[in-house]
């Protein structure tokens, strides 16, 4: 059973449940992973080497304003 498969499982199963004991125990599990782990981890190489490229560019003043973004990308919004 792949990944997703387990988590439409335990969507099945969590939907049903009446327990409110058990729904509070996923709660802090839920809670507990989410203040464990940081997005930033998951990254890979090449995502972290854009986000330090856009830092760069950041500091050395190459930036483009809100209304220049928008016209360049409007397009595809």
């Amino acid at each position: 059973m792949n990944i997703q498969s387990q988590k439409l499982d335990l969507i099945e199963w969590i939907s049903k449940l009446n327990d409110s004991s058990v729904i509070e125990k996923l709660r802090s599990i839920k809670d507990n992973y989410a203040k464990s782990k940081d997005w930033y981890d998951d990254l890979n190489d090449e995502e972290l080497a854009s986000i330090n490229r856009g830092l760069q560019d950041i500091k050395e003043g190459r930036l483009n304003s809100h209304d220049s973004a928008k016209q360049i990308y409007g397009k595809y919004l």
